[in-house]
């Protein structure tokens, strides 16, 4: 009866939060002025596909000026000519790898100087993992650290000052196997949930600092995106949503310097019932991948 008790409770608690939580941002939505974005100077990383490369795209047509990153230089190029094509002031690209420390400074160093600036760093690149049960691969396990947690606090630490000076936003695109811990991903879900606490950790000091800059951390459930797609087939039980809305909610968060984004919204839910009701979370969590011992 108690546990029956607390679903009902729980499911109250859920309505009234989805309720608030897409009115509260319809709210930011309408407050967003595109124009704030033209002429904005924005690095974006992990954009030569999937959300980084709609980020280029929403930023181009918003008339900002961009630099994008990732290994791919035919693909970057290709992007950067679409960008200019959709209405971007001017928009650069420059190859680069993740996992190489003094790519990560050379790549700041660019957009410094190509922009003159940085209004907006967008962290979006990771590193490819597979989505299976960890096999004890501690070396795969720092390799992946390095790119998607070690690389953006170092780009981040780059840009600082820059940042500081025009009043601008450091955004991170992190995951909810950050918030809530999901299987066949151990090595993903620990550097999603480093970056998140350290990022919440940094906005407290800079914060404390006075700091001109604000820090977007985006929590994202699964996007359609080609790579995601081909990984999780025939082994997840769970709706994708469009990158390309995902990448617009991402752009809204950073311009309306908003602390967090769930996308989509029932993200945010999901990261309350892990603690409300942690059984029936795990049940669910566990069912939504297929694995057959």
């Amino acid at each position: 009866m108690e546990a029956f008790i607390k679903i009902i409770l729980s499911c109250i608690c859920v309505a009234f939060l989805a309720i608030r939580w897409t009115s509260n941002f319809d709210a930011v939505y309408l407050i967003f002025a595109t124009e704030s974005l033209r002429g904005a100077k924005v690095l974006v990383t992990g954009s030569s596909k999937g959300i980084g490369e709609q980020m280029a795209y929403h930023y181009a047509r918003f008339g900002a000026k961009i630099v994008i990153t990732a290994r791919s230089k035919d693909t970057l190029q290709k992007v950067v000519e679409k960008c200019l094509s959709l209405g971007a002031q001017e928009a650069f690209y420059i190859a680069a790898d993740m996992s190489n420390e003094s790519d990560l400074d050379r790549v700041v160093d660019f957009a410094l100087k190509k922009l003159g600036g940085l209004d907006y760093l967008v962290l979006n690149h990771i590193g490819s993992t597979r989505v299976a049960m960890w096999d004890g691969d501690v070396e795969h396990a720092k390799w992946l650290m390095k790119i998607n947690f070690f690389s953006y606090i170092q780009m981040a630490w780059k840009a600082l000052p820059s940042l500081e000076k025009n009043k601008g936003s450091l955004v991170i695109v992190s995951s909810l196997a950050g918030k809530m811990p999901s299987p066949l991903t151990a090595p993903y879900v620990s550097t999603k949930s480093a970056l998140n606490g350290f990022f919440g950790s940094l906005r407290h000091e800079l914060a404390m600092k006075k700091s001109n800059v604000s820090i977007s951390v985006c929590t994202l459930g699964l996007i359609d995106t080609e790579t995601a797609m081909s990984k999780v087939k025939g082994k997840v039980n769970m709706p994708a949503y469009p990158a390309t809305e995902a990448a617009l909610n991402i752009i809204i968060t950073g311009a309306t310097r908003q602390p967090e984004l769930f996308y989509p919204w029932f993200t945010y839910i999901w990261t309350l019932t892990k603690d409300w009701i942690p059984s029936f979370t795990d049940y669910v969590v566990q069912r939504s991948y297929n694995y057959n011992p």
